[in-house]
């Protein structure tokens, strides 16, 4: 009876432990798809910075620094993204890791929709870039509009 309700122990400390491991590397692979897409805002962001300096007269427009920069962007939107976003990596289920909102996948033809609207918008950008000034300036403004068009409703506002 002894040697039975040892093995009944160790059977259960063995499936608690791999429990605990699955549910561990789980959180792990989440944290990385988080860590992932805030990598590629960053490469968003800091394309986008540079043109809305230009657009904005804070830098002094350069056509092919524009069309380098145009070019960046458009290609990062283009990157696969669809691993970046597992279910269980929203702010509800990771908070102060994300701001990502449980809307973006409860209503997910939406956020396809807002990426469609980016990768448009990058590739127009893309092909006035380098034309002068007033082609960049609305061609930013549509990139931005089109980012807040997923931020505003699929991101949590910064604490």
């Amino acid at each position: 009876m002894k040697r039975i309700a040892t093995t009944a122990l160790v059977a259960a400390g063995l499936a608690f432990s791999a429990h605990a491991v699955l549910a561990d590397g789980h959180g792990k692979a989440l944290e990385k798809a988080v860590k992932a897409r805030q990598a590629l805002m960053q490469v968003y962001a800091f394309n986008l910075s540079g043109l809305g300096a230009m657009a904005k007269g804070e830098a002094k427009y350069d056509a092919k620094l524009a069309t380098a920069l145009a070019g960046s962007l458009n290609n990062a939107a283009q990157a696969s993204i669809g691993a970046m976003w597992p279910q269980g990596s929203d702010s509800t289920a990771m908070p102060g890791k994300t701001r990502a909102l449980l809307k973006a996948w409860s209503t997910y033809p939406e956020v396809q929709t807002k990426q469609d609207a980016l990768l448009s918008a990058t590739a127009n950008l893309v092909k006035v870039a380098g034309n002068g000034l007033d082609g960049l300036q609305a061609a930013v403004g549509a990139v931005g509009k089109s980012c807040g068009g997923c931020h505003k409703p699929f991101r949590a506002p910064k604490n």
